[in-house]
């Protein structure tokens, strides 16, 4: 099956697309990508994004403007992937849909999470059947619901020799350990490290008036200073202690914490300084989730390998342990959650589970999402006797 998975992530930038051609051979999943491409969100509807965004208040009439609005943003993105990767030949979109919202409690359980991002509004068109909603099934069934890409991860990696772990660098930070150290996890361990680019970027918002909205090339954070007793502060922070699996959002690590915490430490607003000690508190938070899981190898992607200086204030956290890109296995770095949506996607349609129990808490193994047919009557292929347990990306 053709088909063009969705993206778009906790840094609310832009839509990503990656189109892959997807086949079942007995365990293997084999991936032949056909590109990927990126489309940033028009300006209104981007703000509008941002202030609903926590701790801002919403009406329902927002929501269901923003349902509309980044809707109609995705399905505008699929229509160019089709044509432009597929050449006008997909089969499926698989949406991952914008993250609002995901209600999680002090003590880490998730009651909750809510992506917008109509798929009504791309199977209109594209004429194509549209996979979406993943997250609330693993929810149901007791998981974090996050990150969902740990059963993808573990599926692609597990054929690397020794302990290699999965990193994307969003706006939140996540890891996936395909084989952890003893006492660390049953097979495979997946869970948010805590804030990726998401206190950087409120940072560099608040310091250049909203005239940038992220620390390009690391230029700021390399010419500033880390501020100890901030950084002091920010890793006191109770959800770097919460067992494992464990998953956060900006509904925890947003502008209000950031200035929460600069006042704590006596500081007045963000400068270099501040961006310099944030990009290493995430450097930081991120070794110390991989350290204790005897990690081999690195795979990073995301937004986040863009930063140089933070890849090197990761690459120094972790002595010894190479941080690799993930272009070299195969899958741009740029792109690769969203050539994972389009394997769960994927997975959907034959009605095969796509939650990795391991990495998301859930009480077992379920089929994610929902299916709004396309413009031809929905017709679903065979289940295969057994779930794929290899994912092969191949040329």
């Amino acid at each position: 099956m053709r088909v063009i998975g969705l993206m778009s992530g906790t840094s609310y930038d832009a839509v990503d697309a990656a189109a892959a051609d997807l086949a079942v051979d007995g365990g293997t999943l084999r991936l032949t990508p056909l590109g990927a491409l990126s489309r940033p969100y028009a300006a209104d509807l981007k703000e509008a994004l941002v202030r609903a965004l926590p701790p801002g208040a919403v009406t329902m009439a927002d929501v269901c403007r923003l349902d509309t609005g980044i809707g109609r943003a995705f399905a505008d993105v699929a229509v160019l992937a089709d044509r432009e990767l597929c050449a006008g030949a997909a089969e499926l979109v698989a949406s991952h849909g914008q993250t609002v919202y995901h209600w999680a409690d002090p003590g880490g359980r998730v009651h909750g999470t809510l992506q917008l991002g109509q798929p009504a509004w791309i199977a209109e068109a594209t004429g194509l059947p549209v996979a979406a909603d993943f997250r609330p099934r693993d929810v149901a069934a007791g998981g974090q619901g996050a990150p969902l890409v740990g059963l993808v991860d573990r599926m692609w990696l597990r054929g690397r020799p020794g302990r290699p772990v999965a990193l994307n660098i969003g706006g939140i930070a996540n890891i996936t350990a395909v084989r952890p150290a003893a006492g660390t996890g049953d097979g495979a361990v997946a869970f948010d490290t805590g804030p990726g680019n998401a206190l950087i970027d409120a940072a560099v918002r608040e310091l250049t008036g909203g005239r940038r909205d992220h620390d390009e090339d690391g230029r700021l954070a390399a010419a500033g200073a880390v501020h100890e007793p901030l950084l002091r502060y920010l890793l006191a922070e109770p959800y770097y202690r919460l067992p494992v699996p464990r998953t956060t959002g900006k509904e925890l690590f947003n502008g209000g914490y950031l200035r929460a915490a600069l006042h704590a430490a006596g500081l007045e607003g963000p400068d270099r300084d501040v961006v310099a000690t944030l990009t290493l508190l995430t450097a930081r938070t991120i070794a110390d989730a991989v350290r204790p899981l005897g990690a081999t190898e690195v795979v990073a992607s995301g937004g986040g390998v863009r930063n140089p200086v933070l890849m090197d204030r990761l690459r120094r956290e972790l002595p010894g342990v190479p941080v690799r890109e993930s272009d070299g296995l195969g899958l741009p770095a740029q792109a690769k959650e969203a050539y994972a949506f389009a394997v769960l996607g994927f997975l959907t349609a034959l009605g095969l589970p796509g939650n990795a129990p391991a990495c998301t808490g859930a009480v077992g193994p379920r089929v994610l999402g929902s299916l709004t047919p396309g413009r031809r009557p929905l017709r679903l292929p065979a289940t295969p006797a057994a779930a794929p347990h290899t994912l092969v990306v191949t040329r």
